[in-house]
């Protein structure tokens, strides 16, 4: 599987503002993490990358450079919000832009804090672009997440390396943790306490991050595509190799197993402070049961992963529903629309509610998609065209290359006619 984009991201960011040269092999070549790397070559980061290998020369934490030109950040979000978070911090100003579909999506929500920080920053009505006015130092933070959700946890976090004494992220649910376990591998003063069923997150302001060489995992979310379409396909076996296996990512493997998946996991071993193993998943004689809902904290680690499992609901005993998954509405697109305007091409009998959808076992026919631009839809329905009668076609393909360009030759690879 491709290097996964969300540790990618932030090995990046931290190796550039790390004390020394940090190499990162199997760095995700996606578009995503393509912008985060020019962005910070944007801002005086020495970067060399051939193919899946990184090498990152860090400035350390009060390195950078202002930036001659707005900083693009293409149609990723995760370079965006944690990148405000670093930028918040700094003695210079910056602009953060980025592609039609990212000046969409809100910015509100990391705006509240980092101004709290003492930050400036001006917006198009809450969207993109950003223009950053830092401060150093910032003012450090107690803050607690309004939402689920790791971006904004991250960039806090990040803003608090360049604060005056420590700041506090308190999520009232546990998010993706690869930002507590990486700045803990390089070096940060970190303290993670949990109580009262709320867990709390204090970084030191000015905690030096020393580099180290970071191993990225494969990504667990494109590796979900194959999960599904070997799970659901008559005899279908598929084996991968070194995948994340994150405890706040693989809430995929624990929903299969519960919709009666065989998923087996074996040879897992720690890279980086995160493990990491083999994937083995074979057809299941019967998929599901009478109540399949997916809903509460399991939501917020499974947000990219409800693409590819409504495609899996339509093969499910009892169908499927997803609810507590509003997040969705504010992706690459209106990804609750998307899912559900796309199934019903594909003659699926769905409901759509504000926060998700129901959809229930349906023999799907082929259909024209639209992705709306969205790579995980682009994918998802890529394997929802596996299980349907006649041809699929998928407009705009080339989305699919925001997170895993090289997906329909992988596809391909393991097809058997």
């Amino acid at each position: 599987m491709p290097g996964d984009k969300s540790i990618s991201h932030r090995a990046a960011m931290f190796s550039a503002i790390a004390d020394g040269t940090s190499v990162l092999t199997n760095f995700a070549e996606s578009e995503d993490c393509r912008s985060t790397l020019e962005c910070l070559i944007g801002l005086g980061v020495e970067i060399d990358r051939n193919g899946p290998t990184v090498r990152v020369s860090g400035v350390g934490l009060r390195g950078l450079k202002a930036p001659e030109q707005p900083l693009d950040c293409g149609n990723s979000g995760t370079t965006m919000r944690l990148l405000a978070g670093i930028l918040a911090g700094q003695k210079f100003n910056s602009t953060l832009i980025g592609d039609a579909s990212l000046s969409r999506r809100p910015m509100a929500r990391i705006i509240h804090p980092l101004t709290e920080m003492g930050a400036a920053i001006t917006t198009r009505e809450g969207h993109a672009p950003l223009q950053i006015e830092g401060a150093s130092p910032l003012k450090r933070l107690k803050f607690e997440l309004p939402v689920a959700s790791a971006q904004l946890k991250s960039c806090v976090l990040l803003a608090g390396l360049f604060a005056e004494g420590e700041t506090t992220v308190i999520e009232p649910v546990r998010t993706r943790d690869h930002t507590e376990r990486m700045l803990r591998g390089f070096g940060a003063d970190l303290n993670v306490m949990e109580s009262g069923g709320q867990r709390s997150i204090t970084v030191s302001g000015g905690s030096i991050l020393t580099a180290r060489d970071v191993q990225v995992p494969g990504d667990i979310s494109s590796a979900a595509f194959f999960l599904v379409a070997a799970a659901c396909l008559t005899d279908s076996c598929i084996e991968m190799v070194n995948v994340g296996l994150n405890p706040t990512r693989d809430g995929i493997v624990k929903e299969l197993r519960r919709f009666g998946v065989n998923v087996e996991t074996a040879d897992v071993t720690e890279s980086g402070g995160e493990p990491i193993g083999t994937l083995k998943v074979s057809d299941g004689s019967e998929l599901g049961g009478k109540q399949n809902r997916i809903e509460g904290a399991i939501v917020a680690n499974l947000i990219d992963e409800v693409p590819i499992l409504a495609v899996l609901g339509t093969q499910l005993k009892g169908g499927l529903e997803i609810r507590g998954a509003g997040e969705l509405r504010i992706k690459e697109s209106d990804r609750i629309a998307s899912i559900v305007e796309n199934l019903r091409r594909m003659n699926a009998d769905v409901t759509e509610f504000e926060d998700g959808f129901r959809v229930n076992r349906s023999a799907l026919k082929g259909a024209e998609i639209d992705p709306f631009g969205d790579h995980r839809i682009a994918m998802a329905f890529s394997i929802a065209g596996l299980l349907a009668q006649g041809e699929t076609q998928i407009n705009n393909p080339e989305c699919a290359a925001v997170s895993f360009p090289d997906f329909y030759e992988t596809l391909e690879s393991v097809t058997v006619r």
